[in-house]
């Protein structure tokens, strides 16, 4: 079986500065990453509270089961776009 770094090329980092431009770029990434993994696990932790009924925090926002629910996947599309605008931006 083939080791996962076995083709890889390592480049080794010519300067300072290019050595904190990666660093920089690895930090984003992986800040974004997090971040966002953050926020998709309050909203499926908010998401189960609301399927079993034992909270009702989207009250406010709608009366209907159809309208929470509506403001959930409202929730998981706005975690979607900002990972996706994450991503870009590296």
């Amino acid at each position: 079986m083939q080791e996962p770094d076995e083709d890889s090329v390592e480049e080794p980092t010519t300067s300072e500065q290019q050595a904190e431009r990666e660093a920089t770029w690895m930090a984003k990434g992986w800040t974004s990453i997090a971040v966002v993994s953050i926020f998709l696990l309050v909203l499926v932790a908010v998401g189960l509270l609301q399927l079993t009924g034992v909270v009702d925090l989207l009250a406010p926002i709608a009366d209907t089961g159809v309208g929470q629910w509506s403001a959930v996947v409202g929730l998981a599309l706005a975690v979607l776009a900002v990972f996706l605008w994450s991503r870009r931006g590296l």
